[in-house]
């Protein structure tokens, strides 16, 4: 798990391809028409225009060559440059993709719990200082602070490991809180002391997540829909945690490379390191609320973007929940990619120049781009 709209929106591609199995979760496919691009009406300049053409036609090509199955969204200054949908929701209803379509965006959905953490820290309910310990006192590992969860330093050990030699009943789903409690009621050994050594690790991301539901009082995906989606008006974002009983509608199903639908695993039940889905469009509205700062303010987003490691590649480094480029000082990059059972998701911004490129597609072994392919076509 890791972990980019012409004008006038194209005729959505009707792809005849080999169909697969049924829905990846609990979810319903509801078939809605095409958006119209009419109802924008942008003007673009003749260079956004030449732009616009070049990334129909690399993407288009992806679909052909590759079997690319999904959608793309440019934009800059928040105005979209190219928005287009290559296939099917679902193989077996054959489901043509729309830009309403939500998507897995997996490790995409670490920015938003960190997002989560700056919106508390800003109110002043938590410091990034604090230990894990000052929430859950019988947390294993000394030294762990929410700061280091964040950039990956903590050294504690990875769950999607773990959960699979102690979480024996694997048709219950797992939870954040069960995974702390195996960390507590066994001693599985840490990777690196904490404060080390980076190390990408999902676990720093549902153990934050337990913390936003300790100071908040809320379950994480009622404390993200009431105090982000809801104000920025994502109003087709929300979270998946397999065993509450929500049902995600109008959701893409996962496959992999064989149209193989892509299992609905235990781990699921797990959320802050993935979890989140949502269409290209209110990405777009995060996107462009991370330079408003309305919600969390300008300040504390400034603490997301700056690169925690002096040893690490000045272009490719880590902050608070975002991968960074800061080879060019005056034209930052930060970005996320995502992979989790049957879906990618890509999530680039340009920061100096305000360009935004999202890739979200739900078959993963034919939807691979690398991410210096797709910050070049800014």
């Amino acid at each position: 798990m890791f972990g980019i709209k012409i004008n006038q929106l194209p005729l959505l591609f009707i792809v005849v391809i080999l169909s697969g199995c049924g829905s990846t979760t609990k979810r319903r496919i509801v078939k809605l028409k095409p958006k119209l691009q009419a109802t924008k009406k942008l003007e673009l300049t003749d260079a956004q225009k030449q732009k616009a053409k070049e990334l129909k036609k690399y993407f288009y090509h992806r679909y052909k060559t590759r079997g690319f199955n999904g959608v793309v969204l440019f934009a800059e200054n928040g105005k979209i440059i190219y928005e287009d949908t290559f296939g099917y929701a679902n193989f077996t209803l054959k489901d043509t993709l729309t830009p309403n379509i939500k998507f897995q965006l997996a490790s995409v959905s670490k920015p938003f719990t960190s997002y989560a953490i700056l919106l508390l820290k800003q109110k002043g309910k938590l410091s990034l200082q604090d230990s894990v310990r000052k929430y859950f006192p019988k947390f294993p590992y000394h030294g762990v602070t929410i700061d280091l969860l964040l950039i990956h330093k903590s050294g504690i050990p990875e769950y999607n490991y773990f959960a699979e030699k102690y979480w024996v009943d694997k048709k219950v789903p797992i939870t954040n809180s069960d995974v702390i409690k195996l960390m507590e009621d066994n001693e599985i050994i840490r990777y690196y002391l904490p404060d080390k050594k980076y190390n990408y690790i999902n676990t720093n991301y549902a153990v934050l997540a337990s913390i936003v539901e300790k100071v908040s009082g809320k379950d994480f995906e009622d404390f993200m829909k009431e105090e982000i989606f809801k104000p920025l008006g994502m109003i087709n974002t929300e979270i998946y945690r397999k065993g509450n009983g929500h049902e995600i509608k109008n959701a893409a199903t996962g496959y992999y490379n064989s149209f193989r639908k892509a299992e609905d695993t235990y781990q699921n039940g797990v959320v802050g390191d993935k979890g989140v889905y949502t269409t290209v469009e209110d990405l777009l509205k995060f996107d462009q609320e991370l330079y408003k700062g309305t919600l969390v303010n300008k300040e504390n987003l400034e603490l997301a973007f700056e690169p925690a490691y002096k040893r690490l590649y000045i272009n490719d480094n880590y902050g608070y929940g975002w991968r960074i480029n800061a080879a060019d000082s005056t034209n930052k990059i930060v970005y996320h990619t995502g992979w989790w059972k049957g879906f990618r998701s890509y999530f680039i911004r340009e920061l100096g120049k305000h360009k935004t490129i999202i890739v979200l597609t739900n078959i993963a072994n034919r939807s691979i781009f690398g991410t210096k392919e797709l910050i070049d076509l800014f």
